[in-house]
């Protein structure tokens, strides 16, 4: 794995920016569910949760997958 190392404001900690880098990065597809829940420090099952909150759907479903599943 990469390292990367940033200086963040005081008001965001270590933890918070890596769940929101890992949330991120999951969101747009660069991570699996289960690495992105490893970088936030998370089990899968909090790491789901927590993302839930956030607003980031945790099964990406293409809309056209699920209109051929349907018609089938």
């Amino acid at each position: 794995m990469n390292n990367l190392s940033i200086e963040l404001p005081p008001h965001i900690s270590s933890s918070e920016a890596k769940l929101f880098l890992a949330a991120k990065l999951y969101e747009v597809g660069k991570l699996s569910l289960g690495k992105a829940a490893e970088l936030a420090g998370y089990s899968k099952s909090t790491f789901i949760e927590v993302i839930s909150k956030m607003g980031i759907a945790v099964i990406n479903y293409p809309a056209e997958d699920l209109e051929r599943e349907i018609s089938l």
